[in-house]
């Protein structure tokens, strides 16, 4: 894939590193020029400039790109800033680090849903989470089991768990599913929230826009967002 990571302090860095050494074309942009010398031949293109100014992005493959990390560490409303020109310019995957709840609140509020605190995170961790091309979160038990959260496709719509069981085969165990659903505040404002429906039967309908809870095998949980191969999901 080709990855933008904005700030190269130590956990940018770590995770530029990280994602190049596993195969990934990734650019590193940092306004520190010494940082940027320190990594430019570790990486791809690493590039000096401030990513306050919705200018200098000119010289960025934005479209081109297939997730932005916004990984700055040391000034909140920079990395907040530089968050929101992104998702001005591009439609790009955006991964950001939150420094605070407050910082948390406002990513939150643009709709930005991966978030990540590398005080909690390591960056090999979170290069595994990127890798995993058509997912939505992930987390790794070790180095060939995964439990992530994929989308339901489209021919599941409107089948219960046991009719899919004889249709779409794939070698993963459903865990839940994931619905979301309207809620209103205290002063009526409407959001959006994540539920889980526990722990599915096989009369369980899935619905469109369900997002599937799932343990497996890496290779098999990338075949069957890739649609390879047919396996089997298990209830």
């Amino acid at each position: 894939m080709k990855i933008i990571v904005f700030g190269l302090g130590n956990f940018g860095m770590s995770l530029a590193i990280s994602l190049t050494e596993t195969g990934n074309e990734v650019i590193g942009v940092d306004k520190n020029m010494e940082k940027v010398n320190l990594v430019k031949d570790k990486i791809s293109l690493a590039i000096a400039m401030d990513s306050t100014n919705e200018l200098s992005y000119e010289a960025l493959p934005l479209k081109d790109t297939d997730k932005v990390v916004v990984a700055i560490g040391e000034n909140e409303g920079a990395a907040i800033i530089t968050t929101a020109i992104i998702k001005k310019l591009s439609d790009v995957k955006i991964i950001s680090r939150a420094l605070s709840p407050i910082h948390d609140t406002v990513l939150e509020a643009m709709g930005i849903h991966s978030i990540v605190h590398p005080e909690q995170e390591s960056a090999d961790r979170l290069t595994k989470q990127i890798n995993f091309k058509s997912t939505l979160e992930n987390y790794q038990l070790d180095d060939n089991y995964t439990i992530s959260e994929v989308k339901a496709k489209p021919e599941f719509y409107g089948r219960t768990l046991a009719e899919l069981d004889t249709i779409d085969k794939y070698r993963l165990t459903l865990i839940t599913i994931i619905r979301k659903r309207e809620k209103k505040n205290l002063i009526g404002k409407k959001s959006i929230v994540k539920e889980t429906i526990g722990r599915p039967s096989p009369d369980t309908i899935i619905l469109e826009n369900d997002i599937l809870v799932v343990y497996g095998y890496n290779k098999d949980i990338e075949t069957y967002c890739l649609g390879q191969e047919e396996h089997q999901i298990r209830s």
